[in-house]
């Protein structure tokens, strides 16, 4: 099977919202019940996303992101999970053109497509339309003549007759197949949340969950009413994209050294990748929960990654065991990062959506306060004003915000942030802190973007060996 061809496709849609992390979903398990080994990829930055395929495959999704990756980079990393692959499913990022800016050849679903010379696979909501449909499928399909559009597949149609009405037009109008369609099923609806979907690590904590039977139904009713061999027939890769392996950290600095990372219901926002990089250089993985474990585990270094603490902020408040004993590291000079929901468990309390403020870790001091809107949205570039735990002065992280929260304090910002849109600053604000050897801000970065970024964190965490 190693030296078999692959096949991958993009699953890509006409706007946010249209259904193709379900369909996804569904396509995942069906390819998996055929005894397919398939490996689940998200564009863009999104972790909720990438979480469900993980949860319904059990293979780690991971994120293809043009912004933070350059292109050797990311597609080394593509060919890299591919070799213990047989097909690639792809979910898209937004609309099919929507990227960074108004350029569509830049971080969007189609350009992402064309970097790996994959073909895309178009969802299209066939509710409430008829021949217009096919005007629809020919803007998206002549926008960009050199994008491989593949074939469609027509979602929110629960009847046969409709179905054929609507492939019949866009057969006839745009000569390109339509593999099927996805009826209505209310039961196999996601939930979600102020920043999206629940996390699949959250979801399938619940007692009962549906979560395996739900996705076998979906699989079975793509099965009978979308040509799954049709669409791994348009979908060979004739040749995997030219790249490299991203450069891991330096395995003299990483050996021996053990990482401490967050994770729960409340911290579970980490690209696999990140993972991989330390755990591949030498550093041993110790997993814990803020939320149900006393004390840290024995580590020269701690992670607390993204989430949703504000949702159980009363629970991590209630743990004053794990407060104080991050309190404790982080006055022993224990090296510790922490991105978005990190910054704020390590601030001195929180206000949470209701009002409610809660107690926090007080490591760093400062307040969070949700809000009613997001506050930060999207890509920026994050310059560093002094010395940080993995940027040097005048040194630029390349990551993504996205939160509801503020955090305030009295400590110096260490990040100057900006935000560009087709090469022109629409945005400024500072933001991050560095207070002994703890860097926390709301930027979520992927590693693998420069060569020597883990260094500094590994040199400070010899310390402590």
């Amino acid at each position: 099977m190693a030296g078999a061809a692959k096949q991958a496709f993009v699953i890509a849609g006409t706007s946010s919202g249209c259904g193709k992390t379900t369909v996804t979903l569904g396509l995942l398990r069906a390819l998996m019940l055929r005894g397919l080994r398939v490996q689940p990829f998200k564009i863009g930055p999104d972790y909720l996303d990438s979480g469900w395929h993980s949860a319904v495959t059990g293979i780690s999704s991971r994120n293809l992101d043009a912004f933070m990756l350059p292109t050797p980079t990311l597609n080394g990393l593509f060919a890299k999970q591919m070799q213990q692959a047989d097909v690639a499913v792809i979910e898209g990022v937004m609309g099919l053109y929507d990227g960074y800016g108004t350029d569509p050849n830049y971080c969007s679903s189609a350009a992402m497509a064309k970097q790996l010379g994959c073909p895309v696979i178009l969802l299209v909501d066939g509710k409430a339309v008829s021949t217009s449909i096919a005007a629809t499928v020919m803007g998206f399909q002549r926008f960009d003549p050199t994008l491989n559009i593949a074939g469609f597949i027509l979602n929110r149609v629960n009847s046969d007759s409709l179905f054929q009405l609507l492939a019949d037009a866009i057969t006839r109008y745009c000569g390109l197949p339509v593999l099927g369609r996805v009826p209505v099923m209310a039961d196999v609806a996601l939930p979600s949340r102020h920043l999206g979907l629940v996390p699949a690590q959250e979801h399938s904590r619940q007692e009962h969950s549906p979560q395996d039977e739900r996705w076998q139904r979906l699989a079975q009713q793509l099965e009978e009413t979308v040509d799954i061999d049709r669409l791994l027939a348009l979908s060979h890769l004739h040749s995997m994209p030219h790249g490299e392996a991203p450069a891991i950290a330096d395995e003299a600095l990483a050996h021996g050294l053990t990482v401490a990372v967050a994770e729960d219901e409340a911290f579970n926002f980490y690209y696999p990748d990140n993972l991989d990089m330390l755990e591949q250089a030498g550093v041993k993985i110790q997993r814990f929960s803020p939320l149900h474990d006393s004390r840290l585990p024995d580590c020269q270094m701690i992670w607390l990654g993204g989430g949703y603490p504000e949702v159980h902020a009363a629970k991590l408040a209630a743990n004053s065991a794990m407060r104080e004993s991050l309190r404790e590291a982080h006055q022993r000079h224990i090296p510790l990062y922490a991105e978005c929901g990190g910054l704020m468990f390590l601030g001195e309390s929180l206000t949470d959506g209701n009002g409610e403020t809660h107690a926090m870790c007080g490591v760093l001091p400062g307040h969070s306060q949700m809000g009613k809107r997001l506050t930060r949205f999207g890509y920026c570039e994050a310059t560093a004003l002094y010395d940080t735990l993995l940027a040097r002065k005048g040194e630029t992280l390349r990551g993504h915000e996205f939160h509801y929260s503020d955090f305030s304090g009295s400590l110096p910002a260490a990040l100057d942030c900006c935000k560009w849109r087709d090469g022109v600053a629409v945005s400024r604000w500072q933001g991050g802190v560095q207070h002994h050897a703890t860097f926390a801000s709301y930027l979520h970065i992927h590693f693998a973007q420069r060569p020597g970024l883990l260094s500094n964190w590994l040199k400070l965490a010899r310390n402590h060996l």
